[in-house]
């Protein structure tokens, strides 16, 4: 396995759309997920997605957030696809691998279904909501060319994270000035 390097916004891949991966086992694709994973731990990060490692596959990994028994998952897709199951929108602060230092606040679905190839050869799809949602679409998003800062409402709200504990103190009306 191998730490790869992480693009940053700027770079001409994380604007573009990722490829399908036509063989999702093929042993370069398999090693690619492996990668990811030791690149999004080393990073360290909550998920990755290939193009923010110079690769336009369509293929992300992410950790879950904890489950009712504090236990989180690793999940690796191939090929993943998403929907929304609400119109229903929150808003909460979101960094990237790819935005080192910064942190935005990012408006995403409350609850979402989604889908993708294992690694394995197996097919994996969920519906969830919360904090599960919104990294499964921030790391999906990458593989479309987008990156928070572009979901974002008011870039007012993009702000270095050692200054974050500074917005966070505000009341909500006093952040809307």
């Amino acid at each position: 396995m191998a730490i790869l390097k992480i693009a940053r916004m700027g770079h001409p891949i994380l604007a573009q759309k990722a490829a399908e991966v036509p063989d999702p086992q093929a042993p370069e694709v398999l090693q690619l997920v492996d990668d990811m994973v030791e690149t999004m731990f080393d990073a360290p990060g909550q998920g990755l997605a290939a193009p923010q490692v110079h690769v336009g596959l369509r293929v992300a990994v992410f950790i879950t957030p904890p489950d009712a028994a504090g236990k989180r998952e690793l999940v690796r897709l191939i090929n993943p696809t998403w929907e929304k199951l609400t119109d229903e929108q929150d808003m909460a602060w979101e960094g990237c691998l790819s935005v080192p230092g910064m942190r935005g606040l990012v408006p995403r679905y409350t609850r979402i279904r989604y889908a993708g190839m294992l690694p394995d050869g197996g097919r994996l799809e969920r519906e969830v909501d919360g904090w599960h949602a919104r990294v499964v679409q921030h790391e999906f998003d990458h593989l479309d060319g987008i990156l928070y800062p572009q979901r974002m409402k008011d870039l007012r709200d993009l702000v270095f994270e050692s200054e974050l504990r500074h917005r966070q103190a505000l009341k909500p009306e006093e952040q809307e000035e």
